[in-house]
């Protein structure tokens, strides 16, 4: 919040809880929708691609556009990343294995992917490896 302000603007702990109150509340939103989405296709995990559908279903274009583009440049550097590390360790990578275009199950544990499982009415992150 204070890198928009000038230097000597101060913000009130009222003002940080009620910000971040908003942005929880914002994510909790977004990603409801991104669940219902999933569970519309009967898949347990909520990928980057969901929420960005989830944005852009509850009119947020203008935030679902940069996230796209940021989730593909993502993607491609984790690509160079397994790339790099396969070949450090004499492995080769395997043409198209991690990527699926967002779909349907897979391993969750690919370092493409993180997302939300929500099966049984759960909510639990994973970690990206």
């Amino acid at each position: 919040m204070k890198q928009i302000l000038p230097p000597n603007a101060k913000i009130s702990k009222e003002a940080k809880e009620t910000m971040q109150e908003c942005v929880s509340e914002f994510i909790s939103f977004v990603t409801a929708e991104a669940s219902d989405h999933c569970h519309r296709e009967r898949r347990k995990t909520v990928n980057g691609d969901d929420v960005c559908w989830a944005l852009s279903s509850l009119g947020f274009d203008d935030y679902a556009d940069p996230l796209r583009r940021y989730l593909h440049r993502y993607r491609e550097l984790e690509g160079e990343r397994a790339a790099a590390a396969a070949a450090s360790h004499g492995v080769t990578a395997a043409a198209g294995g991690e990527e699926d275009g967002g779909g349907g199950g897979g391993d969750e544990s690919s370092s493409s992917r993180c997302g939300l499982n929500v099966s049984g009415g759960q909510s639990t992150y994973f970690h990206v490896i």
